[in-house]
Order: structure tokens, then C-alpha cells, then sequence
């Protein structure tokens, strides 16, 4: 059996997906990271963007993420976002109107939410 982290992917309002991975990719300030078992601890800023998890059974878990930490240690990473969507969730037509009235309304946040949102359904 493969070696495994425990994932808490929580937003502010919400617990958004838990369970055993071997791979967890996210944006963080300092870049794109990887956490597998075993990493060295960690605690890092995250940016908007896809994060995308392996799980223990070979599933890939798809999330846009906009914001918040991330902590590693003892094999527990904790991914505590200020808005997190699974891609199962967003409504790709809906995310391509509100990516379109942002550019239109030059809303620079609102065009990276809901580009990460297009992001995290295409990587699905």
C-alpha cells in the first residue's frame, strides 16, 4: 500500500473535501508546490488557483481555490481557503458569463476567480 496524508480542504464556509491522498498540488506566493508523505513540514500563503488532489484510490479531486493557508506535518496537510469549489460543482456556463462580465467591468479579482474556477473544471 502507498504511502498516504490525511487532506482537509476547508473554505470559511465550509468543509469542502476530506479524506487520504498521496499528491496534493497547490499555488501557493512562493509558486506551485507538490506535498506527497512524508514532506518536510510546511505552512505557506495560498494564491488563487487549482488544487488538485490524488487520492489514495487512484481519484483525482479538482478544486478552485482562491486565497487562504496551507500547513503540513505529522502527514496532515490543511488547506484552509478563504473560497473553495469543487470542480463537480461549478457551473462551467456559469463561470464563462461571470469571467466575460469581469472583463468587461474590468474587475481584475473577479476575472481571476473565475478564471481559476475554468482552470479547476478543465483539469477535472
Amino acid at each position: 500500500m502507498a504511502a498516504e496524508l490525511h487532506v482537509e480542504l476547508v473554505a470559511a464556509d465550509r468543509s469542502v473535501w476530506s479524506g487520504e491522498a498521496t499528491l496534493v498540488v497547490a499555488r501557493t506566493t512562493s509558486g506551485d508546490i507538490g506535498v506527497m508523505p512524508g514532506h518536510q513540514p510546511l505552512l505557506g500563503v495560498l494564491e488563487s488557483g487549482p488544487v488538485t488532489i490524488r487520492t489514495s484510490d487512484g481519484a483525482t479531486v479538482v478544486a478552485a481555490v482562491h486565497g487562504g493557508f496551507l500547513s503540513f506535518a505529522d502527514n496532515k496537510l490543511s488547506l484552509l481557503a478563504e473560497i473553495a469549489e469543487l470542480a463537480d460543482e461549478i457551473d462551467t456556463q456559469r463561470a464563462e458569463l461571470a469571467l466575460e462580465r469581469a472583463k468587461s467591468g474590468e474587475d481584475d479579482a473577479a476575472e481571476r476567480r473565475a478564471a481559476v474556477r475554468l482552470r479547476a473544471v478543465a483539469a477535472h
